[in-house]
């Protein structure tokens, strides 16, 4: 018996260590989990792995490949950001005509433009800023309580600090002013697109004067006319602190983006950003619902003629795509802006990364683009969703269900009248009522099935408010990529979108910055001729691809000025927001032909010289580096157009091999001068 005792004695000495030791190792779980929360995601990710150059050749930043493919364009070396006040200018008053609040609707493009608009517009009214609401993120789309509004995309604290010497600007309305709004007894204004200075002037000013506070609601991506008089430039440059200095992501949004671009860079290669801007709202608006096949077509059409209802869309329904195409009114597809790419000279193994959310026509119309370049990447393939979801904080579980519709009073009393009915046979009742399902798979299935396209479900509502966080992610890594390049620069209503917004930010940041801005009309002009052989491409035709972008990168620029700026100052932010060094004199002057620089300053209208503190900074470029010959591997690159290899393919390959080298300097010149011949 004592022996009995003593075995039990000892098992649940046992069992009680064995609990003590298994709390310890949940707590240590616990704590491994909690402080080491960074680390996880890149141990248990399954980031891109990149493919890699099979012939082991890397190409060296030095080499003149390099210089032709990834190097600044020296042409636009002589710009440099340059937003700072250059006549007087007065700090904020402390006693303002008033508050404005800011309702902001749209996507992300719009709101980066509106908030431009209502700084410039406040300061203009001396009107103390509320900070603006972006759209309605609120509860009912289950959105995170811990950010709101203008914070869940923007820094709030960074905002308020860079703008201290511009204008006042607050969180929020003083309570009394507050209630008022909540009563809706303080004006309301729906503000016309492009409104002009004496609009506000002359509506606005008076009601904020009189009511100490007035509302403004900006639905269209601009409250404010693009294009100022001359002697109001500091508006102008006041928009250039506002989107390239004010607006800054919040801390989360940055860091992951930051992440992205860490490992993008890892294999120690350039990469190049490209915006296909295919969206299906700008699709239906320009008439390309042709260029898709199936339910596509359908869903383009549906959302032309909803636009033309709402007076959004002038003109008919059935359009012509292939001759919208050819005027160059459609976006140039991926596959196109692969083999541009590649006609260029860019190999197989270049990192291309996809901005942008899904691309309308399914991943079908990335397949062409994927079978040219190994390396396609976007935020989901260098991003876990562990990570995208530290984004977005703590939402609440939301469960998609579609709320039965009551039946009506006379249904429930035939109902209850059949119930009470004579003695049987009678009619079975009938049948209870179901929710409304599509046979078709996916989010368009209502097409088939119905002519009312469905309202957005609660889930649908909350990723539409996360798509802001992703394309702000898409926007950073864009305007820090080594090349950009966007596939169409319009959005569903005309104006310049997402991809216009970001080659604005790298003009502005770092004009030298290869960005290639591509003649549509004469792109398609181009494929159009070699669209029945595509795989014998000859000389010529490289030749004529590869002028055309290298003219685009300054030609660019010009037609810019002329189509974009006027429907965005912030695309286009020359020549207000940019200087020229004193250098560029001097150093153009040894130049192979001097007296291009001048001219394209002169194009671009850029008269104001950096001052002196820029000056310390400025590295004039060596005589030798101005004279260098950018030899343009004209066999390599062709050898690569659709190979991996360096091999000639069965088509073409013998005309790659009658290149001359007096075409390739040519070529090579043209380079130097910047390709504008």
């Amino acid at each position: 018996m004592k022996g009995e005792g003593k075995m039990v004695s000892k098992m649940k000495w046992v069992g009680l260590v064995g609990l003590v030791l298994s709390v310890i190792s949940v707590l240590v779980h616990f704590l491994l989990s909690r402080f080491t929360e960074e680390g996880i995601p890149e141990y248990q990710s399954t980031i891109t792995i990149f493919s890699r150059r099979s012939f082991g050749e890397d190409l060296s930043n030095t080499s003149p490949l390099y210089r032709r493919l990834w190097g600044p364009v020296r042409r636009l070396e002589y710009l440099h950001p340059d937003a700072n006040p250059r006549r007087y200018y007065a700090d904020p008053i402390p006693h303002t005509n008033g508050f404005i609040f800011v309702r902001i609707q749209g996507g992300f493009h719009e709101i980066r433009n509106s908030i431009s608009d209502v700084v410039v517009v406040a300061r203009f009214l001396n009107a103390t800023l509320v900070i603006p609401e972006i759209q309605s993120t609120t509860s009912s789309k289950g959105i995170s309580s811990q950010f709101k509004s203008f914070a869940y995309l923007y820094n709030e604290d960074q905002f308020m600090a860079a703008l201290v010497k511009d204008v006042k600007v607050v969180k929020t309305l003083p309570k009394d002013l507050k209630g008022q709004r909540r009563k809706k007894n303080i004006p309301v204004f729906k503000v016309p697109y492009s409104s002009s200075l004496h609009y506000y002037q002359q509506h606005v000013l008076p009601m904020l004067k009189r009511h100490l506070v007035v509302e403004l609601v900006v639905s269209d991506g601009g409250c404010l006319q693009s294009i100022l008089p001359p002697d109001l430039e500091e508006y102008q440059r006041l928009r250039c602190r506002v989107a390239f200095h004010a607006l800054r992501f919040r801390q989360e949004v940055q860091e992951l983006a930051t992440k992205i671009l860490h490992r993008l860079r890892d294999p120690g290669q350039p990469f190049i950003a490209f915006d296909p801007g295919m969206t299906r709202d700008a699709l239906a608006y320009y008439g390309c619902a042709e260029l898709f096949q199936d339910v596509h077509t359908e869903l383009i059409q549906h959302k032309r003629a909803w636009m033309i209802k709402r007076g959004i869309v002038k003109g008919k329904l059935s359009v012509n795509s292939a001759a919208e195409r050819l005027k160059g009114s459609c976006p140039l597809m991926p596959e196109e802006v692969g083999i541009l790419l590649r006609a260029y000279g860019y190999s197989w193994d270049t990192i291309i990364y996809v901005s942008g959310g899904e691309v309308f026509g399914g991943q079908r119309t990335m397949i062409p683009l994927r079978a040219m370049f190994e390396n396609v990447v976007d935020r989901t393939s260098l991003s876990t969703p562990w990570e995208l979801s530290k984004l977005y904080g703590r939402e609440a579980n939301l469960v998609d269900t579609h709320q039965m519709t009551p039946p009506s009073v006379e249904g429930v009393m035939k109902h209850e009248a059949w119930k009470t009915a004579g003695p049987r046979p009678r009619p079975l009742p009938p049948p209870p009522a179901r929710p409304k399902s599509y046979n078709i798979e996916g989010w368009w299935g209502w097409v088939a099935e119905s002519d009312n396209e469905p309202e957005s479900t609660v889930m649908e509502l909350r990723t539409n408010a996360h798509k802001l966080l992703w394309e702000a992610i898409d926007y950073i890594i864009c305007v820090e990529a080594d090349v950009f390049i966007p596939g169409f620069d319009r959005d569903g209503k005309g104006h310049p979108n997402f991809a216009s917004l970001v080659m604005g930010h790298r003009l502005y940041q770092s004009a030298a910055s290869r960005t290639y801005r591509p003649n549509r009309k004469e792109v398609i002009k181009l494929l159009d001729e070699i669209r029945e052989h595509l795989y014998q491409a000859n000389h010529t035709w490289l030749t004529s691809i590869r002028r055309h972008l290298r003219k685009t990168l300054v030609d660019g620029l010009i037609e810019a000025s002329k189509v974009s700026k006027p429907l965005s100052f912030i695309s286009h932010p020359l020549p207000e927001c940019s200087c020229s060094r004193h250098g560029s004199a001097e150093t153009s002057a040894h130049a192979s032909s001097p007296s291009h620089h001048p001219q394209l300053l002169a194009a671009l209208r850029v008269v104001h010289r950096c001052p002196a503190w820029m000056e310390s900074d400025l590295i004039l470029q060596s005589k030798e580096k101005e004279n260098e010959e950018d030899f343009d591997e004209v066999d390599s690159a062709s050898g690569l157009f659709f190979g991996r290899n360096g091999g000639t393919h069965e088509a073409g390959g013998g005309g790659m091999e009658s290149n001359n080298k007096e075409e390739a300097q040519l070529e090579d010149q043209e380079e130097l001068e910047g390709g504008d011949r």
